[in-house]
């Protein structure tokens, strides 16, 4: 049986609390079924005659249901006789803006480390682990942009690599000067980088596991998870360290 069933990230849930999910008086028998195997639908619009069109997300992905007159599903892509999609917009709009924007906040909201300038025009947001080589290089590359005032890496800290990342971690986040002491850990890195700390305290030991938990809920499962928001209010995600020619989608121009 095929089955929409994956990870579903918490910001799918956020969205739908805010949002409410469309909830026609006859709302079709066959969205159930579809949502048993995991789809999730957010709500109805406007397909034209003869068909309800709902859209819903799998996983984090958006995606159109269309129902006929008949009660028979359709799940996928609506072209038109010139054979582009028709609804993208409308998904864009109902289902894959707002899940951005719920994202968006989640990590606005959540323990960050700045590196950069506060006035910086572009935020990009990176899940790192003071033991991670991809998160050091990533730091590396960057040191153009941030170094020009272009871009801030806000660092969400994670302590999964090794026993003692979440000392490093809390060393960090412990200290009078976070950004001080992110810039030591990666400065210092080929030497071991910043000392861990002996005891990580509650308080930071429940940043980590919000970070960590936040960190899966966006699909990833190692660092570097970078995160940022295009022009058109859309997030991207880049698992591990991008390769040279993407650094400017990730960075913007240099």
């Amino acid at each position: 049986m095929f089955s929409f069933r994956q990870t579903t990230a918490s910001v799918a849930v956020g969205l739908l609390l805010a949002t409410g999910v469309s909830q026609a008086a006859e709302r079709p028998a066959a969205l159930k079924a579809l949502e048993e195997q995991g789809l999730t639908i957010v709500q109805e619009f406007d397909a034209g005659k003869g068909l309800r069109g709902f859209a819903g997300m799998a996983g984090d992905q958006p995606i159109a249901v269309y129902v006929s007159d008949g009660d028979q599903v359709i799940v996928g892509t609506r072209l038109d006789d010139k054979g582009k999609p028709m609804d993208e917009a409308t998904l864009q709009r109902l289902v894959a803006k707002p899940m951005s924007q719920a994202a968006w906040a989640q990590l606005e909201n959540a323990t960050w480390v700045r590196d950069g300038k506060a006035d910086a025009p572009r935020v990009v947001y990176t899940f790192s682990d003071p033991n991670c080589p991809y998160c050091n290089r990533f730091w590396e590359a960057a040191r153009p942009w941030v170094d020009a005032g272009k871009v801030q890496l806000r660092h969400v800290m994670v302590g999964i690599i090794r026993q003692d990342s979440p000392g490093k971690a809390a060393a960090i986040l412990d200290a009078k000067d976070p950004s001080a002491a992110l810039l030591e850990n990666e400065t210092r890195f080929d030497k071991g980088g910043i000392k861990p700390l002996a005891e990580v305290s509650p308080r930071v030991a429940g940043i980590l596991d919000d970070n960590r938990e936040l960190m899966m809920s966006l699909g990833f499962r190692g660092t570097p998870g970078i995160v940022v928001m295009d022009d058109q209010g859309l997030i991207k995600k880049y698992n591990g360290m991008p390769q040279a020619n993407a650094l400017t989608d990730v960075l913007g121009p240099r």
